[in-house]
């Protein structure tokens, strides 16, 4: 099950939720972290993002085995005065163990239609190139948006990797 995780609820699920990273880190994921990367890293990198969720400027979600947290996803809401019509995607991470279940694809289906709801039509992401995400972002309808060489160290720490923008327009809004 997909679920809005409200603000007041995100502490409440801080142990999943580091669980949930540690585990995709630990299985090659590049989402910011290198090895060795562990609990408490991940529990403070979640209370770290708690204010953004509280103050509204990041709506979380949660995938759901029973009252497990297996899979998450954020969406960061662009808050420049230009950049109102636009947010990013954040943090798309399913527990190596509930993979290929469909699990990502109704994260990102639920923030999409979030973010609809908020008037974003523009969301964008980056992720490491060759990694089977770019298939599911396209998949889902995004679009490459270019290439950034040697982006982020891999999560062993020493090779530096290639990103690929993505982008994702919502209906647009009229002039």
């Amino acid at each position: 099950m997909i679920r809005e995780i409200p603000a007041s609820g995100s502490r409440a699920h801080l142990r999943d939720l580091a669980d949930v990273l540690c585990a995709c880190v630990a299985d090659g994921a590049s989402v910011g972290f290198v090895m060795p990367f562990g609990m408490d890293a991940a529990l403070r990198f979640w209370e770290g993002l708690i204010p953004e969720i509280e103050s509204g400027g990041r709506i979380l979600f949660g995938a759901f085995d029973g009252g497990r947290m297996v899979g998450t996803v954020s969406l960061a809401l662009a808050g420049m005065p230009n950049q109102t019509h636009r947010a990013e995607i954040s943090k798309m991470l399913v527990h190596p163990e509930y993979r290929r279940r469909g699990l990502a694809r109704a994260l990102v289906a639920a923030l999409l239609d979030r973010a609809e709801g908020l008037g974003r039509d523009l969301i964008t992401l980056d992720t490491r190139t060759g990694d089977a995400a770019q298939q599911l972002y396209a998949s889902c309808g995004f679009l490459p948006a270019g290439e950034i060489p040697e982006y982020a160290l891999a999560p062993e720490g020493t090779a530096r990797r290639d990103a690929t923008l993505f982008m994702y327009r919502l209906g647009v809004r009229a002039a």
